[in-house]
């Protein structure tokens, strides 16, 4: 996998980078989306731009290449998928307490009418 998803030597620095560090921010911001009653498209541009810093923090801390799409690609989909679960909780959470009396949790992340 090493080369095909990471660049870097050890899959602990990606582990921590992209899925720890990056993953807890996209989260994160996928709460604040939802809060903030933003669209699913305001989280998505977020993502990108949160991609980018990822890519710099691997360049920065660990001699990564910085501008390589393939590995950009791959931080932004990982990021994606934890913006994405914190979005859908948060607005769960928002959905079925301020409209308690239309919708209740069907799951963590999603919910249904009454």
């Amino acid at each position: 996998m090493q080369g095909i998803l990471y660049e870097e030597p050890s899959f602990l620095q990606f582990l921590f980078v992209t899925v720890i560090m990056g993953g807890w921010t996209a989260w994160r911001t996928g709460k604040s989306v939802a809060e903030n009653w933003h669209n699913y498209r305001t989280l998505v541009l977020y993502v990108l731009l949160l991609g980018v810093a990822i890519r710099f923090i691997h360049h920065a801390l660990f001699n990564g290449s910085m501008l390589t799409l393939q590995y950009y690609f791959v931080d932004t989909v990982v990021l994606l998928l934890f913006a994405t679960a914190g979005y859908r909780f948060y607005r769960t959470r928002q959905m079925t307490n301020i409209y308690y009396w239309l919708y209740e949790k069907a799951s963590p992340f999603s919910w249904k009418a009454k």
